[in-house]
């Protein structure tokens, strides 16, 4: 966060060539914004900024949180996720007192944020994207800054622990239908088959997102 305070400025030649300080949080007016599909988090205990002898601020405070996304995951496992990440401020309203702009666009962005991503997942990170806009709220408007992240999930996973078995098993079941075993023999391996589609079908519903509206095109047969 950067920020100007006209009031917290000094001449560095009056004061030993001190041209920044560090300070805890409290000690002067900080932005109060909070994320909006915010469920879970840990608070930072970094709670100090910088201010420069131009009344500029700089504040850096790590935050880890959870968030809500609305999953579709119908062409699971070849689903493709957005899911938003909403910074606001509901104290100043955007006209007359608090603007929130983004400094780095939204490459800039996106290269830092494939730097920290974790490669080695389940998702890989596609897409980033800023929407800056004003939110009505009691006939108010609220500075809001979005950030539309997109995600796409690594298929090789299921493919390999639950398309593949899936159709083997399918396939298997065909080619004893329509061969020339005895009617027994066909049965008591309809069984097994049966048994087996059970244990990936329970694999399956531990694996599969429950956070969805529609269920994955996967599971509906």
């Amino acid at each position: 966060q950067e920020w100007q305070n006209p009031f917290a400025t000094w001449d560095p030649q009056d004061f030993c060539n001190i041209s920044e300080i560090v300070l805890p949080m409290d000690t002067y007016w900080s932005p109060p914004i909070f994320i909006m599909e915010r469920v879970n988090g840990q608070d930072p205990e970094l709670n100090y900024m910088v201010l420069m002898h131009n009344g500029s601020f700089n504040s850096t405070r790590p935050f880890q949180v959870t968030l809500t996304c609305s999953l579709k995951i119908l062409k699971f496992p070849f689903d493709t996720q957005t899911c938003n990440l909403s910074i606001a401020s509901f104290l100043y309203p955007a006209v007359t007192d608090f603007v929130m702009k983004t400094r780095r666009t939204p490459a800039e962005m996106m290269k830092d944020s494939h730097s920290f991503f974790l490669t080695d997942g389940e998702w890989k990170f596609t897409n980033l994207s800023i929407i800056e806009y004003t939110e009505m709220m009691d006939d108010k408007g609220f500075s809001v800054v979005t950030y539309v992240i997109s995600m796409e999930r690594r298929p090789t996973l299921y493919i390999l622990n639950l398309i593949l078995p899936t159709c083997a098993l399918y396939l298997l079941d065909m080619a004893v239908l329509f061969g020339p075993s005895s009617l027994e023999e066909k049965i008591n391996f309809q069984i097994a088959i049966i048994l087996g589609s059970s244990m990936l079908a329970v694999i399956l519903n531990n694996s599969l997102p429950t956070s969805s509206n529609k269920p994955p095109i996967i599971g509906t047969h």
